[in-house]
């Protein structure tokens, strides 16, 4: 079986003849460690130069199949984004930075973590109709067009192809911040519907322009992050009313086009919001994040039965630790692929606190428990 074969065969509960053994990327700081630990090199440029790593092939070196990713995508954020520039700069060397989304952000030295936002140029319909609309109205140069032998390539992968469908509320929750959402919401509702269905337009107009091309998916793939450790950063109430209708018709498109797969990638606590999206046709949940609160496909899927389906729940943690505590992760993983449907997953890319030999190891012992 192709990987593309095998992940059909198990987000439909049909016999396969081993899991695929899937990643989600790597931090660039652990690509650094593993270079420096001799491990793996830099792609080289055509200088001669270093040119950052090659996720695929160091994948690959690991024992990993591919990484779960949509190979196909359009333009359906900010187009164009917002000009970078510093707005101030402060002696400890930390800066405040206008960033594409239009966002002002607290930029700190040696930082890696998400920077804290400052203030936000989305706050009212004036600032909507002069920043926003303009650059996310639907146009056609937003849809890429794929030539014949791109098509082809594609349709005789052999790994699982996925379009990309864009984000309803999670960047416009990006533009706005958690609490100007809010505040639109309350202050303007009229504008906040206009907010959502505009991008949702856009999303829904690149999503289709892509398929009508020609090329067979295996899976959908929205993006959103909306969520928390303790719950949505949006009320499901209001997620339902103003983003459900959207994800219906962008997901009828799939269906349309002989894709029943469509996945979503949001972090947090999700479990308020997974009615909305699986009675909209989103089915697969994604990365499923064994974290401060522990989730997993299990409780999900007693209460929604087979239609919800999985990708993720790997505990990247046991990287850090021994041979022990990764047969220990795969003993787990292993009771939760027998209610089918669910292809294990690191949670996130994985961070510099891996040790490679650990890697090694659980992709070893993956392909030998689960094939």
């Amino acid at each position: 079986m192709t990987h593309r074969e095998r992940v059909r065969a198990v987000l439909h509960y049909q016999p396969v003849d081993r899991i695929p053994l899937v990643h989600f990327g790597f931090w660039n700081e652990t690509y650094e460690k593993f270079a420096a630990e001799g491990h793996i090199s830099p792609r080289l440029d055509e200088n001669g130069q270093p040119d950052g790593f090659s996720e695929r092939a160091v994948a690959e070196q690991l024992g990993f199949d591919f990484g779960w990713d949509p190979s196909a995508g359009g333009q359906t954020g900010l187009y164009p984004g917002f000009e970078s520039k510093v707005i101030e700069e402060f002696p400890d060397g930390s800066r405040h930075e206008l960033n594409g989304d239009g966002v002002i952000i607290k930029v700190r030295p040696g930082a890696v973590s998400i920077p804290a936002e400052i203030g936000h140029t989305l706050v009212d319909r004036e600032s909507w109709e002069k920043e926003y609309l303009p650059r996310l109205r639907f146009s056609p140069n937003r849809v890429p067009i794929f030539s014949k032998e791109r098509i082809e390539a594609f349709n005789n992968s052999e790994f699982p192809i996925g379009v990309h469908c864009g984000s309803l509320y999670g960047n416009f929750r990006n533009y706005a911040g958690v609490v100007g959402t809010c505040y639109l919401l309350a202050d303007d509702e009229d504008l906040f519907k206009e907010i959502i269905d505009t991008i949702a337009d856009t999303c829904y107009n690149v999503t289709k322009g892509i398929l009508e091309q020609g090329i067979k998916v295996d899976f959908g793939h929205f993006w959103e992050d909306i969520c928390f450790k303790n719950g949505p950063l949006v009320n499901p109430d209001v997620f339902e009313e103003f983003c459900g209708p959207h994800y219906q018709r962008i997901t009828d498109l799939f269906v349309a086009n002989g894709c029943d797969i469509v996945s979503l990638d949001c972090d947090g606590c999700i479990d308020a919001l997974i009615p909305t999206w699986l009675n909209h046709g989103v089915n697969t949940m994604f990365p499923i994040e064994v974290g401060t609160w522990e989730a997993s496909i299990a409780p999900w899927r007693e209460q929604y039965g087979k239609a919800l389906r999985g990708v993720g729940g790997m505990d990247k943690r046991v990287f850090a630790q021994d041979y022990a505590a990764v047969d220990k992760e795969i003993e787990r993983l292993r009771a939760l692929t027998e209610l089918g449907g669910y292809i294990p997953c690191p949670d996130h890319r994985i961070p510099p606190d891996a040790k490679w030999e650990n890697i090694q190891y659980y992709c070893d012992r993956f392909r030998k428990v689960f094939g």
